[in-house]
């Protein structure tokens, strides 16, 4: 199949048929994938879907949980269609996107241990785990379990002394959410913290390169930014600044982190889009931070 450009307005007509597909895709991205898994559900035939690099497996996790006919072969997915879907039941697990915030902020701030439960411990998500861990950092499962294919865990962290690291290549789609909470975390490392093969990321809800190197390079941070991530230089104390969401509920949310270890108040302007994704978060970052 032959890539095209798209521009909006879009227009789609429905069909009563349904063809089968083998798609190869330029990037890794578990949203492609997922709509055109779940579209091979009603074609006749194998729909296949190959990836650069592995992308999160929720969707078919979540499938052969139903009992749908779908096999995985390193970065290759294979869905034969007409499928039936099995109703079953599941317990979502915590989102370790956001639980990261909180991990972080327990990372640099925590008197003890700071739990956060039932988190899900999907390996194509933990890649903030992992990255902790590289840097250093105190962090553990405990008391891990499953849930309809996917794996969850209550996830402990202590305070920890961090070391700057190289982030790139196969950690970067299994962390991509995370990048401006774990460029806060190089802040306070010891060392270059250089992140890489991001680039994913000028397309998010902001342009989150520029974003990030913006905002906290206002609260005192060394950030430099290059065409496919940043290069953090630490540890740096940081100071309480005026600084810009940009309507980037994860921008925003690292923001109030990066508050925590400032010296002096930061202003945080634009903080309603933290509820796209996280309402409760000032409450519980509040928890985290009366209890440092």
């Amino acid at each position: 199949m032959n890539e095209t450009t798209v521009q909006l307005p879009l227009r789609m007509r429905g069909t009563r048929s349904v063809k089968s597909l083998r798609w190869k895709s330029p990037i890794a991205s578990a949203q492609v994938k997922s709509a055109i898994l779940l579209a091979g559900l009603y074609a006749s035939g194998t729909t296949t879907v190959e990836e650069p690099s592995s992308s999160r497996d929720h969707t078919e996790r979540m499938l052969k949980a139903c009992g749908v006919d779908i096999a995985c072969e390193g970065n290759k997915v294979t869905l034969q269609g007409t499928a039936t879907v099995r109703a079953s039941a599941f317990q979502i697990p915590g989102d370790l996107s956001s639980a990261a915030f909180l991990l972080a902020a327990g990372l640099l701030r925590a008197s003890g241990e700071l739990i956060v439960k039932a988190v899900g411990a999907n390996p194509t998500r933990t890649g903030f785990i992992d990255i902790v861990k590289a840097m250093g950092g105190i962090c553990r499962f405990i008391n891990a379990t499953e849930s309809g294919g996917e794996p969850l865990a209550d996830v402990v962290v202590k305070k920890s002394p961090l070391a700057g690291i190289s982030i790139g290549r196969e950690l970067i789609p299994r962390a991509i959410d995370e990048i401006p909470i774990l460029a806060v975390l190089a802040t306070q490392a010891r060392g270059e913290t250089v992140i890489s093969d991001a680039q994913e990321l000028r397309y998010k809800e902001s342009d989150r390169l520029a974003s990030v190197r913006e905002e906290l390079t206002k609260m005192g941070a060394h950030v430099s930014e290059k065409p496919d991530g940043l290069i953090i230089s630490g540890p740096t104390p940081l100071r309480g600044a005026l600084v810009q969401s940009h309507g980037d509920h994860r921008l925003a949310m690292s923001l109030a982190v990066a508050a925590l270890v400032a010296k002096g108040p930061t202003t945080i302007e634009d903080v309603g889009c933290v509820a796209t994704s996280f309402p409760s978060f000032w409450g519980l970052l509040e928890r985290v931070r009366i209890a440092a």
